[in-house]
């Protein structure tokens, strides 16, 4: 049986929503002509991992693709960073935060309508880092075969360089 959750009791008015509901999470545009999905092991703690990653204006410090990145604000949902990589000026905002567990941002570039998810799950030995971008927009639809590689390329470099910089924390 599903348990209800009342939210808002003031006023004699209250919503109900499902625990369901609750646990819904932002994803990538699943309609979206190119999807990555991938995945890496990391033998490092989530708290350094997870740190690395949300450090933003510390990417050009550990990503060798990034170029330049600067938060603007903290680490909350709507708060934007502008980040350059592969010589592409991108603006993201940031949609969902989970702490210590799942972060998901998004925007435009260049007509590429991206959307981001990143999750850590702990295991045994340190985490496993998983990470889900679609991409959209006229110039995919002009080369998706030639996008998906790009962007396959793009993350197993980021997949690797995180990799790399946990451990040597760790």
């Amino acid at each position: 049986m599903e348990k209800a959750i009342v939210i808002g009791a003031t006023g004699g008015t209250e919503a109900a929503i499902t625990e369901e509901q609750v646990r819904a999470t932002i994803d990538v545009d699943r309609n979206a002509q190119v999807i990555v999905d991938l995945s890496i092991e990391i033998d490092a703690p989530q708290e350094p991992v997870w740190r690395i990653q949300t450090g933003i204006d510390q990417w050009p410090t550990w990503q060798k693709n990034v170029s330049q990145a600067r938060l603007s604000g903290p680490i909350a949902v709507g708060s934007t960073f502008q980040w350059e990589t592969h010589g592409l000026p991108i603006v993201s905002t940031i949609r969902e935060v989970d702490p210590m567990r799942r972060i998901v941002w998004g925007g435009p570039a260049l007509g590429i309508e991206g959307i981001h998810v990143w999750t850590i799950t702990p295991t045994p030995k340190g985490v496993v880092m998983h990470t889900t971008e679609s991409w959209d927009g006229p110039p995919v639809a002009a080369d998706p075969d030639g996008m998906r590689a790009a962007l396959t390329s793009s993350l197993d470099a980021w997949l690797a360089d995180l990799k790399t910089t946990a451990e040597a924390t760790n």
